[in-house]
């Protein structure tokens, strides 16, 4: 039976909320791209199969590098004393979405850094990046995964010394660390820190502040480059330096995103459960 309160709340869901999902993740195979020196991925099937029960079973065993494909470097990765995978707070592994996208630079240069003025140019396009924020590099370079030679850019890629690839330059997420209060910096490369880098000052930076990085992000082009929410669901991992995640966005594509038409819609939520609730209430 399907209550009036029912329908308005389930009225609003359909004309004022348009809620879509969006997966940024590469996925964990054997293509899976590490740092070289990280052991391969492995998958065995230990069983599947029908069985005498007359039910089909599966199960698998699989092992992985903490630092492979979409993952995660926790605070411990590049600072002694920082979080480790299991302490992150849950509160610090979502936020607002905030892509900057340095396709146009990173075509023409390879090894390109993000600025503290990339930065800047996004916040005079679209405001203050928000407390709590995911800040993601968007440089085009998830399109070459899981080409290992592409990823890293090089025909040699067991030799860091040959890699070119863009990243985070440290006075940019130095910046990000003293002037906003952003919960996860990442990038849809390898490194946060750039493909030549020898001392990974940005792993530092972010580590000496309990920022979570997060590396080979994919399909940023899916999604804008303000408005979303991006959740970083690390492994749990008990004493972990990062893990491998499902980052995914929630995208709403309603037009009420945005100054009076967001203040609009959002009082009209409000209004729109009270009213449910008290017709709720009226109908039992």
């Amino acid at each position: 039976m399907m209550f009036p309160w029912m329908l308005l709340s389930l009225c609003f869901l359909t004309t004022c909320s348009s809620l879509r999902i969006v997966d940024l993740t590469h996925e964990q195979n054997h293509a899976t791209i590490y740092w070289p020196g990280n052991p391969a991925y492995n998958f065995t099937i230990l069983y599947r199969n029908g069985t005498n029960g007359g039910y089909w079973y599966e199960s698998n065993s699989f092992a992985t590098a903490e630092h492979g494909g979409t993952h995660v470097d926790s605070p411990a990765h590049f600072y002694q004393g920082g979080w480790r995978t299991q302490q992150i707070p849950m509160e610090k592994l979502v936020g607002k979405g905030v892509i900057v996208n340095v396709q146009a630079k990173a075509s023409i240069n390879h090894d390109y850094q993000v600025t503290v003025q990339d930065l800047t140019d996004w916040e005079n396009s679209y405001g203050l990046i928000p407390d709590g924020a995911v800040v993601l590099m968007n440089s085009g370079w998830s399109d070459k995964y899981p080409d290992k030679n592409a990823v890293f850019n090089t025909t040699t890629p067991n030799d860091p010394s040959t890699f070119h690839f863009p990243g985070w330059h440290e006075d940019a997420v130095t910046w990000l660390s003293k002037n906003r209060k952003v919960n996860v910096i990442g990038v849809d490369t390898p490194s946060t820190d750039y493909g030549q880098s020898t001392t990974f000052p940005t792993h530092v930076v972010l580590g000496k502040n309990n920022i979570i990085g997060v590396e080979n992000v994919g399909f940023l082009d899916s999604i804008p480059e303000s408005g979303s929410t991006i959740f970083v669901a690390v492994v749990k991992l008990s004493d972990g330096s990062g893990g491998p995640a499902r980052v995914f966005a929630m995208v709403d594509d309603n037009q009420c995103t945005s100054g009076s038409d967001a203040h609009f819609c959002h009082v009209n939520l409000h209004v729109l459960v009270s009213i449910s609730l008290i017709v709720g209430l009226l109908t039992l």
